[in-house]
């Protein structure tokens, strides 16, 4: 019943070739036209090879994704083991107050590492054009370095004006120096799918850390500069483990007649967003997440603030864990996600997300509970109580990091700020209005840390509309490759 075309129109037809008269019945007229609308000019059987192709040539490289993230998961899962054994062996030989030093020295580094690149390495995620990936690179690395130079300098005035000890200075400076180093060189492997070298990276360190930390205890005893020198020490060897298996990829990108100044300066400018938007949301979620810290010298009780300092840091290791196992996972997916599928998506991995979250910091906080009995009569007794109340605020914190990822690929990240910003007043206000460190004050804590997370989760199912520079992967312009 078809007919052609471009057959021409003659009395009593239109020009579709369906008959003005009603000899053909309006049943079998609507058929035609949903066959013409339907069927596509091409063949069905030549679409289905192409798709059989399509999926073919990328199957390995699919099946290679998975087994390198199954590998991440398992090998920061060993590392993480492996330093939670150091650290319990060497708070064995530590008094309470060294860890309280420590914890705040490690969140300072943490902090500053943060700003040390302004957030410059989230921008890696935002195109798959590896030009363009490069420019990132090396804007990064002279921001860098132009940061640490200032800090040598602010260090310099700090041991000038007795304010911190020269040897505190020296090791702080290497501290920040490794972490961010690795921050920019984790962000650039996951970006290029190496989930394997982050993996290694990660056992590198939490072989070193512990048992260099254990050494220097043995050589200079319990002080908190062997724990400052073992973190010093375990960055940097892990940076370099990094350095080295990423070479082969990492010289095309800093090669000498890639850099000018023009090329910078336009990649700063294009990239503005990073150190206006995302840089100090990064430092407010930072900062809410260390928070607790600021109420250790308001307590009390010495002995529960060096409880809430130890479970801090051994809540902190399962939340890096999860950090960087569903991080590079999350982002290296998601650089292929487009459209209503993209929404779906990120739906469901939220949905996930908070799941595993909820599941593995319970499970640890009834594991503490049940383990605190065997402390009894020690001086940590009471520390797996301790533990399990602060579960509660690193369910909230354990998700928010890939969010943050997440966000800094969309069209309107600003929003983060705002919550980043209301959380921390929010737990400011609480810890004003208890005055003291207390049991209580930790559950507030807690509940505002879980308030926080979901406000991420809705902010990441309404608003992340895919960024224009993400949807337009190739690099045009003749300036930027440089």
């Amino acid at each position: 019943m078809t007919m052609p075309a471009d057959r021409p129109a003659v009395a009593g037809r239109h020009q579709d070739g369906l008959p003005d008269a009603p000899a053909v019945d309006v049943d079998v007229a609507a058929h035609i036209v949903m066959e013409r609308a339907t069927f596509p000019p091409s063949r069905p059987s030549l679409n289905l090879a192409a798709g059989r192709k399509f999926v073919a040539d990328r199957a390995p490289q699919l099946r290679s994704n998975f087994a390198s993230a199954i590998l991440l998961g398992l090998r920061f899962v060993q590392a993480r083991l492996i330093s939670v054994w150091g650290l319990v062996v060497a708070a064995m030989f530590c008094p309470p107050y060294v860890f309280a030093v420590f914890a705040v020295f490690s969140a300072v580094a943490t902090f500053v590492s943060i700003a040390a690149l302004m957030r410059l390495e989230a921008v890696f995620f935002r195109s798959s054009d590896r030009a363009r990936l490069g420019l990132a690179f090396r804007l990064a690395m002279a921001v860098g370095a132009t940061f640490l130079i200032f800090v040598i300098a602010v260090l310099a005035v700090l041991i000038a004006t007795g304010w911190v000890a020269p040897a505190v200075a020296f090791f702080f400076l290497i501290s920040l120096s490794a972490r961010s180093l690795l921050r920019l060189l984790w962000a650039e492997a996951t970006a290029e799918g190496d989930f394997r070298a982050i993996g290694n990276s990660n056992v590198v360190q939490a072989l070193v850390q512990p048992a260099v930390m254990l050494l220097l205890i043995a050589i200079f005893g319990p002080k908190a500069l062997a724990l400052f020198m073992a973190d010093a020490v375990g960055h940097v060897l892990a940076a370099a483990y990094l350095v080295r298996r990423r070479r082969t990829a990492l010289l095309p990108l800093v090669q000498p007649a890639l850099w000018s100044l023009h090329s910078l300066r336009e990649a700063a400018h294009r990239w503005r967003d990073a150190p206006r938007i995302l840089l100090p949301s990064a430092l407010l979620s930072f900062g809410f997440t260390v928070a607790p810290l600021l109420a250790l010298p308001y307590a009390a009780n010495p002995l529960l603030a060096a409880h809430v300092a130890l479970a801090m840091r051994l809540l902190d290791m399962p939340t890096q864990m999860f950090g960087t196992v569903s991080g590079p996972i999350v982002l290296n997916r998601l650089r292929i996600q487009a459209g209503p599928r993209r929404r779906f998506w990120l739906r469901v991995v939220t949905v996930g997300l908070m799941a595993a979250a909820a599941a593995l910091f319970a499970g640890i906080g009834f594991g503490a509970v049940l383990a605190d009995d065997l402390l009894d009569g020690t001086k940590w007794a009471g520390v797996g109580d301790v533990v399990a109340v602060m579960t509660l605020f690193y369910i909230g914190i354990a998700p928010v990091g890939t969010l943050h990822d997440i966000a800094a690929l969309a069209r309107h990240p600003s929003w983060q700020i705002t919550t980043n910003a209301v959380a921390l007043l929010a737990i400011i206000a609480a810890m004003l209005w208890f005055g003291a460190l207390s049991p209580a004050l930790l559950y507030v804590v807690g509940g505002i840390s879980v308030a926080r997370m979901l406000a991420h989760v809705w902010f990441t199912w309404t608003h992340c509309e895919q960024a224009p520079e993400a949807a337009e992967p190739d690099l045009r312009g003749h300036s930027l490759a440089r």
